[in-house]
């Protein structure tokens, strides 16, 4: 909210959405929407249903289901942040099949995700008596989802955020090909102190950040002065390079996201709500992390 809002009051959208079911086709909604936009266009009749439940008592009791996804007939909804993951790889399934959608959830590594989560090794303190500082380096090539959720969630909890460029414009062509706007360029960023450093996966993103010489040096000064600093995936190989992580336990098979001593990794994309929300678990503590998951819908912790 409000954007769910404002996608309710879009006539075209309406439109849109409505000749959808008329027709009989795919049509889903997430968290809000499905109570925001969905139920005023009239578009839940004998639908089976859930949203965020911050919002189910919008909707009728008798139609909803607590699940993070309820397909019913051509409509797909799902709770919120938390479940976009399940909420996407339906949407495969459906228009293509159940092995198509186990194919892409297996590269994304959401098979590590569900049976192992979190280890930390060597603890020490990640808290702050102020906001904490996180600088994000992204170039063409990054995994999108990555910087998406990990700045998502580190905003939600109140840290200070910078996504930083590493390329010669503030603008990026993700893995994906979806178009990233940074806040600054690594240059202007440069001029910074940042807490934690945290590069995103991707091997052609993580390929060109390798290639960034004031990256090389902000990495090298966080280690120097004993700040904290991370990776996710293919970046660690940058972190290897350097020599910042030679003597760390990193993510792996076995566990999706580690955390040792004041470096953190992560296998990648299945990880990446555990990786940020264990970040959130070590700057400020289980209040803390336990709202903002609380927030997006997500059961945080080893299972």
């Amino acid at each position: 909210m409000p954007g769910s809002a404002r996608l309710r009051d879009s006539e075209i959208l309406r439109n849109i959405t409505t000749k959808h079911a008329e027709e009989k086709r795919f049509y889903g909604a997430i968290s809000a929407a499905p109570a925001v936009a969905l139920k005023p266009w009239g578009l839940l009749k004998k639908k089976q249903i859930t949203c965020h439940p911050a919002f189910i008592d919008k909707l009728p009791s008798f139609r909803v289901v607590k699940s993070n996804i309820q397909v019913s007939g051509e409509l797909t909804t799902s709770r919120g942040p938390g479940t976009t993951f399940e909420f996407a790889l339906s949407f495969v399934e459906q228009l293509f099949c159940d092995l198509v959608a186990e194919d892409i959830g297996e590269n994304m590594l959401m098979t590590v995700a569900a049976n192992h989560r979190i280890e930390e090794f060597n603890q020490v303190d990640w808290s702050f008596d102020r906001t904490p500082h996180v600088l994000v380096p992204v170039a063409n090539g990054c995994e999108e989802t990555e910087v998406i959720i990990l700045v998502d969630i580190l905003r939600r909890a109140k840290v200070d955020v910078v996504i930083a460029s590493v390329e010669k414009s503030k603008k990026i062509v993700a893995s994906q090909q979806t178009k990233v706007i940074a806040d600054k360029l690594i240059e202007e960023a440069s001029d910074s102190t940042f807490d934690l450093v945290v590069l995103p996966g991707g091997t052609k993103g993580a390929e060109r950040l390798q290639k960034s010489k004031v990256l090389k040096r902000l990495l090298g000064e966080q280690k120097a002065s004993g700040r904290m600093y991370g990776g996710i995936f293919s970046s660690a190989a940058i972190l290897r390079k350097q020599g910042l992580i030679t003597d760390k336990v990193l993510a792996s098979d076995e566990a999706g996201v580690v955390i040792d001593g004041k470096v953190i990794t992560s296998m990648g994309l299945g990880n990446m709500i555990d990786f940020s929300l264990a970040i959130v678990n070590k700057l400020f503590g289980h209040g803390r992390v336990r709202s903002v998951a609380e927030g997006i819908v997500f059961k945080y912790g080893n299972k």
